[in-house]
C-alpha cells in the first residue's frame, strides 16, 4: 500500500508551517485559546505527544499483532500540563514537532506491508489497525493546524 499522500502531506505541513510558527508573536502563541482552552503553544505540544504515541504504536504493531498499549486520549490535557508546553521554549517546541514528524515519515515509508492489519484498542474500545492509524495521522495534523489558523485569525 502506498502512503505517499500521507508522507507528502506531513512534509507539506512542515514546509508550510515551520517558518509561520517561528514568526508568530509571543502574545498570539501564548494567550489566544481554542475551545479546549489550549494555546497555540499547547496545541503544538499536543501534536508532539500525538507523534510520540503514534510512533510507538506504528513501530510496535510491526512486531506485535494485537497491541496492549495505553491510550492517552483521555489524558491529553494532563500530558500538556505535565510537560509544561505553555512555558517551554517556542523554537525548541517547533523543532521537536518538525523532526519528530520527519521521523514519522521515515517510519511510514518503511512500514512492513504485511503488518498493516495489526491492531490496538483505543480508549473508546475501538479496534484501530496500523493501516487506519497511518491513514488517519494526517487528518489529525490538519485538524489542529486549522485550530491554530483560527487562533491566528482571531
Amino acid at each position: 500500500m502506498d502512503f505517499s499522500n500521507v508522507t507528502n502531506g506531513i512534509l507539506q505541513y512542515i514546509d508550510t508551517w515551520e517558518q509561520k510558527l517561528i514568526d508568530l508573536p509571543v502574545d498570539t502563541i501564548s494567550n489566544k485559546r481554542n475551545t479546549q482552552n489550549r494555546t497555540i503553544k499547547q496545541i503544538l505540544g499536543h501534536l508532539i505527544d500525538s507523534a510520540s504515541n503514534n510512533h510507538q504504536r506504528m513501530v510496535r504493531l510491526q512486531y506485535i499483532d494485537k497491541l496492549e498499549f495505553p491510550d492517552y486520549q483521555q489524558d491529553n490535557d494532563l500530558w500538556i500540563a505535565i510537560q509544561d508546553y505553555q512555558n517551554a521554549d517556542w523554537n525548541t517546541t517547533i523543532q521537536m514537532w518538525k523532526y519528530y514528524n520527519l521521523h514519522i515519515i521515515q517510519v511510514i515509508k518503511s512500514v512492513d506491508q504485511t503488518k498493516l492489519n495489526s491492531s490496538w484498542q483505543s480508549f473508546e474500545d475501538f479496534t484501530v489497525t496500523l493501516r487506519q492509524m497511518i491513514e488517519g495521522y494526517l487528518g489529525h495534523i490538519e485538524l489542529h493546524f486549522n485550530e491554530i489558523q483560527d487562533l491566528i485569525d482571531k
